[in-house]
């Protein structure tokens, strides 16, 4: 008979076995995947892009969304007429929803054709014909749902119809049908709809014929409906805009305006099916948040299946996307950099996408570092860490992020930043002198070290109003300032500061003192430049006064603030104002400085008040031409004026920067498309590797710990072991 010694020891020995097995198990699960990754296992190896947003977006309506951030999601999902080439430098416009570019049909007065040269003076109205291109259809949504006897199925919906629904994918029925011309013409009355508010609708005012009138209709019509009744677009009609038939659409504006088409690449002019508006003016649907601002209908490649704005956001592809093809064309240099790789494939690349919320900057860049997040802008606080500067201030990539691959992208973008002059001021504003003083503090004010020093570089010292990019903007030596620097030896200097002290002094102030009172002169700064973190911006910007001995008087103060006291012209010097092109047109950025423009006196959008009657009738003939040489040579005269004038220290140009992981291609900036998700692709082997080889779990401290514990137990068990040897043997005895 067998001790219980001898019983024991197989069970003892099957322990130890099991804990070296779990071990094995615990350290090969580590070579396997990374333990701290974020995302299911499921999602490794598909074709699934990841992102992070940091704050939620407001509004996904694309007639009220006028946010970057918003765009990032209405970009992919609708479709306007038109859209800019992925690739093409200058920003060129191209077809999307529509077979061609629309050209204008010239009206007079009495609606009678014009020909296509008539100066825009004789120009009554022109006529845009949209034709779209055929079978577009919707994504699959409950709003196209239809019942056996053809009428909607989901209307009258009460709120025991939505147990259990959270958005429009959890219907039981979905339905689509195909792109009309009269969802353009739907969407363009939504801009006038009080129940709207879109933010376009004063400057569309000025131009679609009628549309501030069928504003003042729909606000009459909307007054009479009894509560909880809503507008029905298909019941008002207004001239500025109509179908022609289920594939054309016109729209008219008042005069000449080409501009239009830029706005026709924007999703304020995406379709709009009446069905989804109809379908989400329902209460029940309200009070669950479940509407056209949350839950989007387009035609686009992908469409919104998850919005959690407090975690995430997922796009996924439309299943009755119409196609489109990888561009077979691009910029010098594109070809070169493997960006034509994929032409005329079918888009999109991608399945899916993932949007997650990420507020604070630290965590965000460290899981993109650790491969987790596809591309990621660089903050201040990494930008040492990710990008190092050569001797000729060129951006690259420090040795650390080119040993993982990764590539940089960087573009100025069309957007200018500047500190301005109010011209209505009796010592800054005016001709003559105040100009000489205007032109002395912009050779002083070194912009090239403000860029360096608080912007790391990213940013273009400007030259004058217009950014790279947009027609009539010149490089090298054209499109050198000739008041604030000269060009030597093929390169621009900034003019001395003794050029600058000679010109304070032809002003009157010689040494920064009024040769009338003896006074130094004092300067106001107005700025919502107001936090701790940005005295030493505005210590700088004292510094670059002493140069001139003029005394700068920072006045901070909040965002609203400011722009309230630079609305009413209560400003000597501004700093902290900047333009972000709304479309690649020098009309966009020209008008800026256009006298009836003027903040002070006309609300406008010309906060330094400046007027030049030449400029403005520059302006004026420009603005309604096509470009051309005869276009081009008006705007150098109105820069060579400006520039003269200087009613700004032009400032700079923000450069973008991006970084891109090397497992995802197609990648180049386009600060004028928002739908450029379509073109990317993604290696999702490559990511998989990568991602494992930089989280590789460390666990050595793990097999470290656990054999430490076992030395810790084995006396442990050997004395126990013996006691019960013991007891065993006085047993038997």
């Amino acid at each position: 008979m067998p001790c219980a010694t001898c019983v024991r020891t197989p069970s003892a020995r099957r322990g130890a076995l099991w804990a070296l097995l779990w071990l094995a198990i615990v350290l090969g699960a580590g070579c396997e995947r990374p333990w701290n990754s974020p995302y299911p296992d499921a999602e490794r190896a598909s074709d699934t892009l990841y992102r992070a947003f940091t704050e939620p977006p407001r509004h996904l309506d694309p007639a009220r969304s006028y946010a970057t951030d918003e765009v990032e999601f209405t970009g992919q999902i609708y479709e306007p007429p038109l859209q800019y080439h992925y690739l093409k430098r200058p920003y060129q416009l191209e077809p999307l929803a529509a077979t061609r570019l629309p050209e204008p049909q010239y009206l007079d007065a009495d609606g009678d054709p014009l020909p296509a040269d008539t100066p825009p003076e004789d120009v009554a109205t022109s006529v845009y014909t949209i034709e779209i291109e055929p079978g577009v259809r919707y994504q699959p949504h409950p709003a196209f749902a239809r019942g056996p006897d053809g009428a909607p199925r989901y209307r009258d919906l009460s709120p025991a119809d939505l147990e259990g629904i959270a958005s429009p994918a959890d219907f039981t029925h979905q339905a689509s049908r195909t792109l009309r011309a009269s969802d353009y013409v739907h969407q363009i009355k939504r801009l006038a709809s009080p129940e709207v508010n879109s933010p376009i609708l004063g400057v569309m005012s000025e131009h679609i014929v009628g549309l501030a009138d069928f504003a003042e209709r729909l606000r009459a019509a909307r007054d009479k409906l009894a509560p909880g009744e809503h507008l029905d677009l298909t019941r008002h009609d207004f001239e500025g805009a109509r179908a022609v038939d289920d594939r054309h659409f016109e729209i008219r504006v008042n005069g000449v305006y080409p501009q239009l088409r830029y706005w026709l690449a924007m999703p304020f002019f995406a379709p709009m099916p009446p069905e989804a508006i109809a379908f989400y003016n329902q209460d029940a649907l309200a009070a669950k948040n479940i509407g056209i601002d949350t839950f989007p209908v387009g035609t686009g490649p992908y469409m919104l299946t998850e919005n959690n704005p407090n975690r995430r956001m997922v796009l996924e592809t439309n299943p009755n996307f119409h196609g489109e093809r990888y561009p077979s064309e691009g910029a010098p240099g594109d070809r070169e950099a493997g960006l034509l790789e994929d032409a005329g494939r079918a888009l999109p690349f991608i399945d899916r996408v993932v949007f997650s919320l990420e507020k604070e900057s630290i965590p965000y860049w460290n899981k993109f570092l650790q491969g987790y997040y596809d591309s990621s802008g660089i903050s201040s606080d990494a930008f040492g860490e990710a990008i190092r500067i050569d001797a000729d201030g060129d951006p690259h990539l420090t040795e650390t992020m080119a040993e993982r691959g990764m590539r940089l992208a960087t573009t100025v973008l069309p957007a200018i930043y500047y500190l301005g002059f109010n011209m209505n001021d009796e010592v800054v504003g005016g001709d003559d002198d105040a100009r000489k003083l205007r032109q002395a503090i912009s050779i002083a004010i070194d912009y090239e070290s403000y860029v360096a020093i608080f912007l790391n570089g990213r940013g273009l010292v400007a030259q004058d109003p217009l950014p790279p990019g947009l027609f009539g903007a010149r490089e090298g030596e054209a499109g050198t300032n000739p008041v604030v620097y000269d060009w030597v030896d093929g390169e621009r200097r900034r003019k001395s500061i003794e050029v600058a002290r000679e010109l304070l002094a032809e002003a009157g102030y010689p040494g920064g003192t009024n040769e009338e009172t003896g006074r130094p002169l004092l300067l106001n700064l107005d700025t919502p430049a107001s936090g701790p973190e940005f005295k030493s911006q505005m210590d700088w910007m004292r510094q670059q006064f002493d140069k001139l001995g003029i005394q700068l008087v920072v006045r901070a103060t909040t965002w609203s603030r400011f722009q309230q006291k630079t609305a009413d012209g209560n400003v000597q010097l501004f700093f902290g104002s900047g333009w972000m092109g709304d479309y690649p047109d020098p009309e966009n950025f020209l008008f800026l400085l256009y006298g009836p423009n003027s903040a002070a006196e006309n609300n406008g959008q010309n906060i330094a008040n400046y007027q030049n009657d030449t400029f403005d009738r520059l302006f004026r003939r420009m603005r309604d031409m096509d470009n051309g040489p005869k276009r081009r040579q008006l705007i150098d005269h109105m820069i060579d004026i400006v520039q003269r004038d200087a009613p700004w220290v032009w400032g700079m140009y923000p450069r973008q920067y991006g970084l891109y992981q090397s497992w995802l291609a197609n990648t180049k900036p386009n600060a004028m498309a928002n739908n450029t998700i379509k073109y990317l692709d993604i290696d999702p082997a490559a990511r998989a590797d990568k991602r494992l080889a930089w989280n590789r779990p460390v666990l050595w401290p793990l097999a470290a710990g656990a054999g430490g514990l076992l030395v810790l137990l084995l006396p442990g068990v050997w004395i126990h072991r013996r006691r019960e040897h013991r007891a065993v043997r006085r047993t038997a005895r």
